[in-house]
């Protein structure tokens, strides 16, 4: 069985966690290690069970800690070579990546990690570059896309073939609009390299999803321009106004921007047809 814990969705810091009962793949580390350890311990977890690192951007909220995380457990950093550099480059990351330490990786061409089928897609975003994952691991497919400007051609069959999906809802277009943000920040937020809003999170959910999705989490809220309940509901909306109804037909839950969640297990689907 699979299990995903979210130790913070947002720009305060963001770091998943998917493993089995050998093997752990962490997807960003935007939160301090010191912290991190003592949410695994409240887990029964250790950072020893950490075997991978999926960077996705460049952003300090997506990797502040991965310079210290790496060289404290020699972890491997799988990011691509844009991204790398990007981590070279950023003032924030004070403990730099080893040479040694650094794997690259190439949006389309898919990897396998241990356990873990790994294949990155392009996500557009202001970043120096920015990727997706699809996780494939005991007949699950899971995928994550965060900090999204919008749903690209080249993104929509990940989604389709996701069974469990975490999904950027960053913010609500009127609060955003009418909030205290200067016009500049507002026009990169709603620009198609910025971020997902509610509404497009709901859509591209909707247009895009299989018939046996199972669980989507909204990921990456803004704390001044969204709200957990106002993003559930807008998505809600949005899919049952495509006839999907969120608590039978999919699990529909929003990640809290700065505290872990409990642990979701995801059953192997393996067998599923036997």
């Amino acid at each position: 069985m699979l299990r995903f814990i979210s130790f913070g969705s947002g720009s305060s810091g963001n770091c998943y966690y998917l493993y089995t009962e050998t093997e752990g793949l962490m997807i960003d580390i935007g939160v301090g290690v010191r912290m991190l350890k003592k949410q695994f311990r409240d887990y029964g977890l250790s950072l020893s069970s950490i075997h991978y690192v999926l960077i996705t951007h460049d952003h300090a909220d997506h990797i502040k800690s991965v310079g210290s995380l790496s060289y404290e457990c020699q972890l491997p950093i799988y990011a691509t070579a844009n991204v790398h550099n990007g981590i070279d480059r950023n003032y924030c990351i004070t403990r730099k990546l080893p040479l040694t330490m650094r794997r690259m990786v190439v949006p389309g061409v898919p990897m396998q990690l241990g356990a873990f089928k790994v294949t990155p897609f392009s996500v557009p975003h202001d970043a120096t570059e920015n990727v997706g994952y699809q996780i494939e691991a005991e007949g699950v497919t899971f995928c994550i896309i965060t900090d999204a400007g919008c749903i690209t051609d080249e993104m929509k069959p990940y989604i389709t073939r996701a069974d469990y999906l975490v999904i950027e809802a960053n913010h609500d277009e009127e609060m955003l609009r009418n909030g205290p943000y200067p016009q500049y920040l507002k026009e990169r937020i709603l620009s198609s390299n910025g971020h997902l809003s509610n509404k497009d999170c709901g859509v591209a959910i909707a247009e895009n999803m299989k018939e046996g999705l199972k669980h989507v989490w909204l990921c990456h809220l803004s704390e001044e321009n969204n709200h957990p309940e106002l993003a559930r509901k807008t998505v809600e909306t949005v899919l049952r106004n495509y006839g999907i109804i969120a608590g039978k037909d999919l699990q529909l839950e929003v990640l809290k921007r700065k505290t872990p969640t409990g642990v979701f297990e995801i059953p192997s689907l393996n067998n599923e047809s036997e």
